[in-house]
């Protein structure tokens, strides 16, 4: 009890140094001539504003509410009907990607001209739920403790009764730690889904309609609203999950790898079920625009894109301008995933190893996480300038947390049992953390790699629209601005396939892993 209050003190001081240095840094204009203001500027330009800001949190929570609701319900659901029947995992993980990997950046507008309301807005937080806890529900059942379900086997249960009585109870940490993960990313698809256009109210709409007036005190303090909400959430089941996490732990580490799915063993099988998973997105993709009724000239079918892209007159010139956006996209985009990943994995340990200091750091850290990107991006130019720091930084931030939430996590789940073996050699705790809870959190650790493939895409791609004017993302503006409907999904079906691209060899890493340890994979 005493450690733990000594180290919330310590994180109160760190916090108020922090927002001492920030005060001085805004008041005496020593960053970037007054792009960050002090703290006492942004709450008192809040105040100024608080009339304003109601009717735009409200419409901001309904939508992240909903979708949140809507995504999650929907993740779990899949979850489970994965882990029952690893064939639809497979079947279905090209779909399951595609929902990830699609960027909001180029289907809001779509989304916007479709539907009306707060639909778009629904849709694209439900969208940035869904995978993240979909990943955690399969990765939580299926690292479920192999005794306590050979007992239930033992007494008779059934396969229902396994996934009712320890399974679910098991995974119930993962998936909480999904939701963590799942609350920021409704709360910046729903203002993703405002900035992109429809609808009145929302802290998306007022960020753009505040762009324009070089006002950094307002522009952060729609930031920091919106911060404040995602952070809320991500509060709260960080809280529940502490508290499940102790009571749903594993007995031994899970070391058994399952069974291969039933028909996809011979080569043959396997090759027809991989044509099927790749067909399935197209064929979705297709019904769904048939029974949207979305008109021709904004919907692009595979077939239309297909057309666009190979066999039409303007072919060769749209070939060539997506090469060279994919020449300038995809180098940085490796560079961020790659370190991302390894900050996230260096904060993960250093929690386990020092947890004082990791939580001083985890309110910058969440900042960065929750504030919005299309409020933070314009102030990072003026810090940062349009360059390829800027684009790193707006990368590592997208990509970081989710992996870090999920590799912190494999690590707290790791059995005590476990644990207490090496401890009773005289192993330090950094023998331990190489030994055992490293080696027992990779099904984790690959989780997080799958989760932060497509985000770092996305990351390089919002930043590459909104401030360095290269890149796919640039394509995509611009391809807006022409209203080129033919390239905004071209960009859209090339940055899914990138992402399946990323995920495959993820997967191919996992399956060389767990091949030479023996292990239980989540793909």
């Amino acid at each position: 009890m005493a450690n733990e209050t000594a180290s919330r003190l310590g994180m109160i001081r760190n916090l108020a140094v922090l927002l001492a240095l920030w005060e001085v840094a805004g008041r005496f204009e020593l960053v970037a001539s007054g792009a960050l203001p002090a703290p006492s500027a942004i709450i008192a330009r809040f105040w100024a504003d608080k009339s304003d800001y109601p009717p735009h949190v409200l419409a901001t929570l309904e939508a992240s509410f909903l979708g949140f609701l809507i995504g999650n319900a929907a993740a779990i659901l899949a979850g489970i009907a994965f882990v029952l029947s690893p064939l639809l995992l497979r079947l279905f993980r090209g779909v399951n990607i595609a929902i990830f990997a699609l960027p909001p950046i180029a289907i809001s507008p779509v989304l916007v001209l479709t539907f009306s309301g707060m639909t778009p807005r629904v849709i694209l937080a439900a969208l940035g739920c869904y995978f993240a806890t979909m990943t955690a529900t399969v990765l939580g059942l299926t690292q479920s403790d192999a005794r306590s379900l050979d007992v239930v086997r033992a007494y008779g249960g059934s396969r229902f009764d396994e996934m009712r009585f320890v399974q679910l109870r098991s995974a119930l940490p993962s998936i909480l730690g999904g939701f963590r993960v799942a609350a920021p990313a409704a709360v910046l698809g729903a203002i993703l889904a405002e900035f992109g256009g429809g609808g009145r109210f929302g802290l998306g709409t007022y960020l753009l309609g505040s762009l324009g007036r070089a006002d950094p005190p307002r522009l952060w303090g729609i930031g920091l609203t919106a911060t404040l909400i995602a952070g809320l959430a991500y509060a709260a089941f960080a809280l529940i999950g502490n508290r499940v996490t102790g009571t749903s732990r594993a007995v031994t580490v899970p070391t058994a790898a399952p069974a291969p799915p039933a028909g996809a063993t011979s080569p043959v099988a396997a090759l027809l079920l991989a044509a099927a998973a790749a067909a399935l997105p197209l064929v979705l993709w297709w019904l769904l625009l048939a029974v949207l009724n979305v008109p021709e000239m904004i919907a692009k079918t595979p077939a239309g894109v297909f057309s666009y892209l190979f066999t039409g007159d303007g072919a060769a010139q749209a070939q060539e301008r997506l090469l060279a956006a994919l020449a300038e996209t995809l180098p940085i985009t490796l560079l961020g995933l790659a370190a991302g990943l390894a900050f996230a994995f260096t904060l993960a340990v250093l929690a386990d190893l020092f947890p004082a200091i990791t939580r001083s750091f985890m309110p910058v850290a969440l900042v960065t996480q929750t504030m919005p990107l299309v409020a933070l991006t314009p102030l990072l130019v003026l810090l940062l300038g349009r360059g390829t720091p800027l684009i790193l930084w707006v990368t590592i931030s997208v990509t970081f947390f989710p992996a870090f939430v999920t590799i912190a996590q494999g690590m707290a789940m790791v059995p005590r049992a476990a644990l207490e073996l090496p401890r009773a050699y005289g192993a330090s705790k950094r023998q331990q953390l190489t030994l055992v809870s490293i080696p027992a959190s990779l099904p984790y650790l690959f989780a997080a790699t799958r989760l932060a493939a497509p985000r770092a895409l996305l990351g390089v791609m919002i930043a590459e629209w909104l401030a360095t004017g290269t890149g796919l993302g640039n394509l995509l503006n611009q391809s807006r601005g022409y209203l080129d409907y033919g390239m905004i999904w071209t960009v859209a079906a090339v940055s899914v396939l990138i992402a399946v691209a990323f995920y495959q060899v993820v997967v191919i890493a996992e399956r060389w892993t767990v091949a030479r340890l023996g292990m239980r994979t989540t793909e």
